[in-house]
């Protein structure tokens, strides 16, 4: 394995449920499913369904012709996203993959060449590529890749800076609703809907990346939804297929008609297996209320974390099913150990942020068991 990864944390061989095993015979409770993206768990049997059927028909057939399941799933995501009838959709496989169509949807916005800003925020994560890692705001991971894409411009995450910031010039203002990578960290009252308005005085581009916080997750299909604004465009991955690789921009209205035939393009995305499994996550979502399920446990853990009174414990951050407990000292690797060596997966997202995802399937059962994990990993932690 190339070294730009840590040394995997254990050896894992399956998965069901909200649970996973090692190769070791331990038993972990996941909650963190993958980085919110096992939507279902593991081994759902709609996902497994809808793969072996699929694989057993048509995998892939090349971006030069189109598919009942990718089509099938355009319309879903058109449906579930609110973009309608003028939306349009583009398939990648990875949110990295989604956020560069984005970052060129942004450059297609110039009016005549006018336009050359795109607004992203500090301590943002978009990916790693190298046009998603230019909309991110962490230096760590951009600075030994300088220099990047020129023409972004981070700025703190207040509604002070993003009105100094705004003007004619602005292409684009992109950012996710609640900062995943960050440590779940809730953006400002008021932030999502004056980035609405400002965009839309100055003619720029409102892109959400939802590729964490979309899906279902903070309890809504998608987080900008309990705003009440529809953005220009948003990019989809994750939970979407709940382990296949995909991803979507999708767009709304006149941002619709930005891209022209040949300026982008993919081989495997949007194939008939991808999509495939994300009609059926999409579908047993749907269909079982785990939207619904994600708002009630995500409050039911809240809850739960406050009620452990840990002094390690300062606060609980983010929505639905997307947590993320901010700590007291800088520990959370010690938590996230702890936690792992009890039987219990969550995840550091930086020294003082502990990340909760747990699948939307979670139900008393899990929950009940997490409490004991987790109060036991902060203990350990002290």
């Amino acid at each position: 394995m190339m070294g730009s990864h840590a040394t995997p944390l254990t050896m894992l061989e399956r998965g069901e449920g909200c649970y996973v095993w090692g190769t070791n015979g331990k038993r972990y409770l996941d909650f963190l499913a993958g980085i919110a993206v096992n939507s279902l768990g593991h081994a759902h049997p709609a996902l497994v369904d809808a793969v072996s059927s699929q694989v057993a028909t048509l995998a892939h057939v090349s971006n030069y012709f189109a598919t009942p399941p990718q089509i099938e799933l355009a319309e879903r995501l058109k449906r579930i996203t609110g973009a309608g009838e003028r939306g349009r959709v583009y398939f990648g496989n990875s949110g990295a993959e989604a956020m560069e169509a984005a970052f060129k949807l942004a450059r297609l916005n110039n009016d005549g060449g006018k336009r050359r800003r795109i607004l992203a925020l500090t301590n943002a994560f978009h990916g790693r590529t190298m046009g998603a890692l230019s909309l991110t705001g962490k230096a760590a991971l951009r600075d030994p890749f300088a220099p990047l894409l020129d023409g972004v411009e981070h700025i703190d995450s207040t509604i002070e800076a993003l009105e100094a910031a705004m003007d004619d010039t602005v292409a684009a203002v992109v950012f996710e609703p609640i900062k995943g990578e960050a440590g779940v960290v809730d953006l400002p009252e008021g932030f999502i809907v004056r980035a609405r308005e400002l965009t839309r005085e100055h003619g720029a581009l409102l892109i959400l990346d939802e590729i964490q916080t979309g899906v279902g997750r903070t309890g809504t299909w998608f987080t900008y939804q309990q705003f009440d604004i529809e953005p220009d465009a948003v990019t989809i991955a994750k939970g979407i297929a709940g382990g296949m690789p995909i991803s979507a921009l999708v767009t709304f209205g006149e941002a619709s008609e930005l891209f022209k035939r040949g300026h982008h393009g993919s081989t495997f995305g949007g194939n008939p297996l991808a999509t495939a499994a994300a009609n059926a996550v999409l579908g047993e979502i749907e269909a079982s209320g785990l939207i619904g399920n994600a708002e009630q446990r995500g409050t039911q853990l809240r809850e739960l974390i406050r009620e452990m009174d840990s002094p390690l414990v300062d606060e609980v951050r983010g929505r639905g099913l997307l947590i993320g407990v901010g700590l007291t000292e800088p520990v959370a690797n010690r938590v996230s150990a702890a936690a792992l060596d009890a039987g219990l997966i969550v995840n550091a997202a930086n020294e003082y942020s502990v990340r909760i995802a747990p699948p939307l399937i979670v139900g008393d059962v899990e929950i009940d068991e997490f409490g004991r994990l987790f109060s036991t990993a902060l203990e350990a932690a002290q």
